[in-house]
């Protein structure tokens, strides 16, 4: 029987919460880190040795003591890292003799949130049903399984592990052949600004950094991978090739050309796609969500690479590859996984594996916008209360099979509720624009009527 419980704490990509209010108090993290620790216990780790790194956000501070205290008096042992990407601690953990690990960050959010995920002892994300669990520890008896003396947990800085990650990373970047053009890096005053300078330093081609500075505060301020304005007028401004953009937390990257036309996560796919192909290690073909342009199937396909779809979510996309055993997967936004890689989304290692893969593959850069010749796609946004109802409405599927039996050969579209809002989402993709909007309007008309009526 499918399981219908839903998570409470967790939303897509860990606990998310504006810091020292809700789920990010100092408490809250303290109750998560002995959950996390009993979860570990329960799964056998008689001392379970946690990997923990953070962004670099001003409460970082605050919420990686607090989750190290619920982890030590959980029993577990504690290494931290301090500011380090996401994909780092997910390295770590998958490198080391380590049961998991836990990232304090909120990603691409304003600097006054904060968040926590945790990572299995392979480094990658847990699973819905692993969430559920440590949700259901969270509010466990205080006075149970408490560890006395020797038994309380330690904890360890452990700097060493992000000169690992760092040389893991100039290991890719060294077998890039071609560095002769020119650079721009966005760091987005995030994870990443340590790194960039050492990891580009060899770069044959002109680099220019900047957002490199964070003071804790300036994190994914006007800047980074959802604020592409920024990288776009700096790539511009100095006539470089290429420039690279990261989020907060380092597990996204997205670029532009020296025009300033956007690289996104499906014109990446389609480059590395290609580039495993050609290696021999790509597997069964490449894993996109149901977002990705339909023009990333037909570019692949004329490869005879097939392409996969999956539900949006980084988590979806992992579950799909391992279902199909493909090695590479991702989506729009600049999240990709490359499993001969890394366990979980990598910024920095999907970039090099990118300028790799351009280098091996011959690719001129300045063109790839222009062959990637996108279907036009629409995308509405409803506010509906009662969406789980209206969805489930019959008028609403007999207008969804009305809009497929149009599209059909011709396009495709989706209808899909917010996780975290109340709003249905419309999406109508079509090379034939008057189609792709006369489905959407008809979609749309569909939906405010049911909500008006309330019926089927």
């Amino acid at each position: 029987m499918e399981n219908t419980k839903v998570r409470r704490m967790f939303g897509t990509d860990g606990v998310r919460d504006i810091a020292n209010r809700g789920m990010m108090k100092p408490e809250s993290a303290m109750k998560l880190g002995r959950a996390f620790t009993l979860f570990l216990l329960k799964r056998g780790n008689s001392k379970p040795k946690i990997v923990v790194g953070r962004d670099t956000r001003y409460s970082g501070h605050m919420i990686e003591y607090a989750l190290c205290a619920g982890i030590t008096s959980a029993g577990g042992d504690v290494y931290t890292i301090g500011e380090i990407p996401t994909p780092g601690v997910s390295y770590s953990v998958a490198a080391g003799d380590f049961d998991g690990g836990a990232v304090i960050s909120a990603s691409h959010n304003p600097a006054e949130y904060n968040g926590i995920k945790f990572l299995d002892g392979e480094g990658f994300k847990l699973s819905d049903d692993e969430e559920l669990e440590i949700e259901s520890l969270f509010d466990v008896k205080e006075e149970i399984e408490r560890p006395i003396h020797g038994s309380i947990g330690r904890i360890t800085n452990a700097p060493g592990l992000t000169d690992d990650y760092l040389k893991f990373l100039i290991g890719i970047m060294d077998k890039v052949e071609n560095r002769e053009y020119s650079i721009v890096i966005d760091a987005a005053n995030g994870a990443a600004s340590a790194l960039v300078e050492p990891l580009f330093k060899n770069w044959k081609g002109k680099v220019s950094i900047f957002a490199n500075e964070p003071d804790g505060l300036n994190i994914n301020l006007g800047v980074g991978v959802t604020n592409m304005g920024f990288l776009r007028e700096k790539t511009i401004n100095k006539k470089a090739d290429i420039g690279i953009a990261y989020d907060g937390d380092t597990d996204r990257v997205l670029m532009c050309d020296g025009k300033g036309r956007i690289i996104d996560g499906d014109i990446m796919l389609w480059v590395i796609g290609r580039w495993l192909s050609m290696k021999g290690t790509l597997g069964s073909g490449v894993v996109a969500t149901v977002m990705s342009n339909m023009v990333l199937e037909d570019l692949l396909r004329k490869d005879g690479i097939k392409v996969f779809r999956c539900g949006v979510g980084d988590r979806y996309v992992l579950d799909t590859m391992r279902k199909k055993k493909s090695r590479v997967g991702g989506e729009q936004s600049g999240h990709l996984i490359a499993l001969d890689f890394a366990n979980t989304g990598d910024g920095l290692c999907s970039g090099l594996l990118f300028l790799r893969a351009i280098s091996d593959l011959g690719e001129d850069i300045s063109t790839l916008s222009d062959r990637f010749d996108r279907y036009p796609q629409v995308l509405r946004n409803l506010r509906i209360e009662n969406k789980d109802l209206i969805l489930g409405s019959s008028r609403l599927k007999k207008a969804e099979k009305i809009a497929m039996n149009e599209l059909e050969g011709k396009g495709r579209m989706l209808l899909r509720p917010s996780g975290t809002e109340p709003l249905i989402r419309i999406f109508v993709e079509s090379r034939d624009h008057d189609l792709m909007n006369a489905t959407a309007d008809m979609l749309e008309n569909t939906i405010l009527e049911i909500a008006c009526t309330g019926g089927n």
